[in-house]
C-alpha cells in the first residue's frame, strides 16, 4: 500500500461519515463554549499558540478562505465530474465556491462595519481618553490611537464555515470509485489528505481562538454566523433545484459506484 493510501484510509474512515457532518457543528459550538469558559475561569499562561505571530495563524488562518478555495476547487471539479460525467453539473457544483466567497466577503465586511459603528478611538489601551476626531478604526490607527468596539471574531466565523464546508464536500467520496485509475486515485487521495489536515488545522485554531482571544460574546456571534452560513446553504438552499446543489452521492449498497476510469 502506498504511503498516501495508508494516510488516506484512516482519515476517510474518520471524516467521510454522515455522523461527522451531523456532529461537527455541535462539536464546534462545544469547543467555543468550553474554551471560552476555561479562558474566563482558569486562563492559561501565554504560549506559542497564544501569540498572533505563530506560524499556523500567519500562513494558514490569515489565508483560511484562500486555502479552502484552492484545495476544494480541483477536488470538487474532479470528483463531481467523475460521478456525473456532466460538465454543466460539475460547473454548477463549483459555484458553491463562489457562494462561499460571497459569504466570506459579506460577513467579514459586515463585521468591520459593526466594529466601526460600535467603537470609539482612545489615546491609550487603558481606554481613558477619547479621540473625538477619529470616527473609524482606520482613522484611529493612522492617528496612533487605540480603537475599541464590538469586534466579532472573524476567526470563529470563518474557521467554522470552512471546516463545515470541507466536511460536506467530502461526502462525495461515498459514491466514487477510482481504483482502476492509479493516477487519478493518487490525485484525489492527495487532495483529500490535504483537505483533511486543513480541516484539523481549522478546528485546532478555532479552539485556540476560544482559549486565548476575544470576549465570549464576540466568539459566540462569530461562531453562530459561521453555523448560520453553513446551515443556510447546505441544509436549506442547496436542497432546492435552483442552487449549486449538494455533492452527488451513491450510498445504495446494491448499486455499483461509478468508475471514473471509464
Amino acid at each position: 500500500m502506498e504511503p498516501l493510501d495508508r494516510c488516506a484510509r484512516p482519515l476517510r474512515t474518520a471524516l467521510v461519515r454522515s455522523s461527522v457532518r451531523l456532529g461537527l457543528p455541535w462539536g464546534l459550538l462545544g469547543l467555543m463554549l468550553g474554551g471560552s469558559l476555561l479562558k474566563a475561569l482558569a486562563p492559561l499562561p501565554d504560549s506559542y499558540m497564544s501569540s498572533k505571530r505563530n506560524l499556523l495563524n500567519i500562513y494558514f488562518v490569515k489565508l483560511a478562505w484562500a486555502w479552502t478555495f484552492w484545495l476544494l476547487l480541483p477536488f470538487i471539479a474532479i470528483t463531481n465530474y467523475c460521478l456525473s460525467r456532466n460538465v454543466l453539473g460539475m460547473l454548477q457544483r463549483i459555484s458553491t465556491l463562489l457562494v462561499g466567497t460571497m459569504v466570506w466577503y459579506v460577513c467579514t465586511s459586515l463585521f468591520l462595519h459593526i466594529e466601526d459603528f460600535t467603537g470609539s478611538c482612545y489615546k491609550s489601551p487603558a481606554l481613558d481618553v477619547v479621540f473625538q476626531e477619529h470616527l473609524s478604526k482606520w482613522q484611529c490607527r493612522q492617528g496612533g490611537g487605540f480603537w475599541h468596539g464590538f469586534d466579532i471574531s472573524g476567526h470563529s466565523f470563518l474557521l467554522t464555515y470552512c471546516a463545515l464546508m470541507i466536511v460536506e464536500e467530502m461526502a462525495v467520496l461515498h459514491g466514487l470509485n477510482i481504483e482502476r485509475s492509479p493516477r487519478l486515485h493518487a490525485v484525489v487521495n492527495a487532495l483529500f489528505v490535504a483537505l483533511s489536515f486543513l480541516t484539523l488545522i481549522w478546528v485546532w485554531m478555532f479552539f485556540c481562538t476560544a482559549l486565548y482571544f476575544h470576549d465570549f460574546s464576540q466568539k459566540l456571534f462569530g461562531t453562530l454566523v459561521g453555523l448560520s452560513a453553513w446551515y443556510g446553504t447546505y441544509r436549506f438552499w442547496y436542497l432546492k433545484s435552483f442552487s449549486p446543489g449538494l455533492p452527488p452521492q451513491n450510498t445504495s449498497l446494491s448499486s455499483k459506484k461509478p468508475n471514473c476510469s471509464r
